[in-house]
């Protein structure tokens, strides 16, 4: 997730890890930063095909937890809606790729 800037550099991102496969898993913070390090997580994301997604309001709330940290069950909800979000946008370019 990232929090960018007019010009799309992002100010803030933090990475999340979920094992899919595990129904009793918890998303994770593996990753957090700004300014530099913030633009390098979106680019290692986007180095390895890892769909991002633009939520200010949830990078403030994730930054502040810290790395290896288990997302809160406030957060549920919203890291939720963009699990979801990302994983139909990853059958779409699935899709996309198969069948050009």
């Amino acid at each position: 997730m990232a929090d960018t800037n007019d010009d799309q550099t992002p100010r803030k991102a933090v990475a999340l890890q979920y094992d899919r496969s595990d129904p009793a898993a918890v998303p994770r913070i593996t990753a957090k930063g700004r300014d530099e390090l913030a633009r390098r997580i979106v680019e290692v994301a986007r180095e390895h095909g890892i769909t991002i997604r633009e939520d200010a309001d949830l990078v403030d709330i994730l930054e502040a937890l810290d790395e290896d940290s288990l997302i809160p069950i406030e957060a549920y909800m919203a890291v939720a809606e963009i699990l979801a979000y990302v994983y139909r946008e990853n059958a779409r370019q699935k899709e996309e790729a198969t069948h050009g």
